[in-house]
């Protein structure tokens, strides 16, 4: 597997960016688009989860409390 790189959004997402398998808490794969980063949800707001769509934005979230 290539390298895998996570970096932490100051004020919103995860963005995951090389070869990776992204499984739900089941096991079952949840889409991916090869070669391009995938953001994921840090605040809970997302009506998508785990991807984020920027609601963290309007949810007011303080990624300060996320530890």
């Amino acid at each position: 597997m290539a390298d895998v790189r996570i970096t932490v959004s100051p004020d919103g997402s995860l963005k995951v960016e090389g070869e990776i398998e992204l499984v739900d808490a089941q096991g079952n794969a949840l889409p991916t688009r090869d070669g391009k980063p995938v953001y994921l949800c840090r605040c809970g707001a997302s009506a998508n989860k785990p991807y984020c769509d920027g609601r963290h934005k309007e949810a007011g979230w303080d990624p300060s409390l996320a530890g």
